[in-house]
């Protein structure tokens, strides 16, 4: 498929720019000046109030006298902490991301027999309509598989006999559908963009109604089907991390905010994956592994923690990496002496990444995470605590799996949609008004002026 080459000449967008920034300027003293909670964050990082939740929640800190003091990170999924649901599955020998799915969407617990009959209907639900990806994804690739995802979704409108009704009801079948679909959707995106961008061989395996959705996974995206239960494991692991965060997070925050509206789950749901794929959110474990590319090339010991330092403090001062002035991975809105998730995952890969020839990697990953918050604030003259979050270790992970690198974020969208949909009920249910923020005109009155005049 080739690439469509744009009209619009270089010198043209040149001038518009420059036309643009004439009249475009805002002082970013005039956001203190009014008060503005730019990011919707208050003075001290916190999060400006703007709803209720009872599905999740993300505790990084505690309030003492109106001070925000820091406090080791708990993430709780209807009241349950994450680790207890983990532990309990990793006791039992069994997959647990259908399990918070049902936990997310429903409230509580599934009993054996509901949970054996929702895996069952997750997996009638994973095949997409007939032609569904003839028609919309192999004739239409997208060298971005976020892209071909939010794009699907949107399509799934056109293939649904109900597509705006926003009865309860109706969009639980609507979230039940999508939340398996979704991986489904992305295998065959990530096959088809192999074919059309990369010039490799693409498979389409039928879809195994029994298997869990981490094994769907695998066995989808792999050539040969292959996987260990292991490996599976593994995934699932990082998929019950992934699958909900609170409805203060960006791409959750999207779906709220145009479900809020009263649109269709298509609509909102193709939000949450568009605010996803941005690099200062779901995309930001590409730039944690893209960083550890930087960091093999410029450090060569990897033992060496002076070194490490110096290169920490090189990315700092934007003279190292992408000049970005960030370390990807390290630091969080909420959490402040930990990130559960990444102190989970971290425990859970360490064997598997030796395991499959990523120890070193794994080593030099751990040295920085200790070092980060130490270089962090001898650079920037701080003193707020800095973490390692979820990202700093996922794609690693997902790498140690033998999955390609364009379906880490993909793969993050894939489990949090199940807090998506869980929040879009909330939100269709309990709202009740339409989320309309404020922004402050601070232009000048101006006349209009006649076209000779100007």
């Amino acid at each position: 498929m080739q690439q469509s080459k744009t009209k619009i000449s270089m010198q043209s967008l040149s001038n518009l720019c420059e036309e643009y920034k004439k009249n475009n300027y805002i002082d970013p003293a005039d956001f203190k000046k009014y008060d503005v909670k730019r990011g919707l964050r208050n003075a001290d990082g916190s999060g400006v109030m703007a709803g209720l939740t009872r599905i999740c929640n993300v505790h990084g800190y505690v309030l003492s006298d109106g001070e925000r003091l820091p406090d080791e990170g708990r993430l709780t999924y209807r009241g349950i902490d994450v680790r207890d649901i983990i532990d309990g599955c990793e006791q039992d020998g069994r997959f647990g991301f259908e399990e918070v799915i049902w936990l997310l969407l429903f409230g509580q617990l599934p009993t054996r027999d509901k949970l054996e009959g929702f895996k069952d209907l997750l997996g009638e639900c994973r095949e997409l309509p007939e032609f569904f990806a003839e028609d919309m994804i192999l004739k239409a690739p997208s060298h971005n598989i976020m892209n071909k995802m939010a794009r699907s979704v949107l399509a799934l409108y056109s293939y649904d006999y109900n597509p705006d009704n926003t009865a309860v009801a109706n969009i639980l079948r609507q979230s039940i559908e999508l939340i398996a679909q979704l991986p489904t959707i992305m295998s065959y995106a990530y096959q088809v963009k192999r074919r059309q961008f990369e010039h490799k061989s693409m498979f389409f395996h039928p879809i195994n109604p029994a298997f869990s959705t981490a094994e769907s996974i695998l066995y989808s995206i792999r050539s040969d089907r292959q996987f260990t239960e292991r490996e599976a494991k593994l995934l699932d692991l990082c998929m019950m991390l992934h699958a909900e965060h609170g409805g203060g997070n960006n791409s959750t925050f999207s779906c709220r905010v145009l479900s809020s509206s009263g649109t269709d789950t298509y609509s909102a749901i193709a939000a949450a994956i568009g605010s996803l794929k941005g690099p200062r959110h779901g995309g930001a474990n590409l730039k944690t592994i893209e960083m550890l590319g930087y960091m093999k090339e410029g450090i060569r010991d990897f033992t060496d923690e002076d070194e490490i330092r110096a290169f920490l403090t090189g990315l700092l001062n934007r003279e190292q990496g992408d000049r970005s002035g960030l370390i990807y991975g390290m630091g969080h809105a909420i959490y402040t002496l930990s990130d559960p998730r990444a102190v989970i995952l971290r425990d859970h890969a360490r064997a598997i990444a030796q395991e499959k020839g990523f120890g070193e990697d794994f080593a030099l990953m751990e040295r920085v995470e200790r070092l980060a918050p130490e270089v962090f604030h001898q650079v920037k003259n701080v003193d707020k605590p800095i973490c390692a979050n979820v990202d700093f270790y996922s794609g690693l992970v997902y790498r140690s799996l033998g999955i390609s690198d364009d379906l880490f974020t993909p793969i993050f969208a894939a489990s949090r949609i199940a807090g998506w949909c869980a929040h879009r009920v909330e939100e269709v249910v309990t709202g009740g008004r339409i989320i309309r923020p404020a922004y402050r005109a601070i232009h000048r009155r101006a006349q209009y002026v006649p076209m000779d005049q100007r």
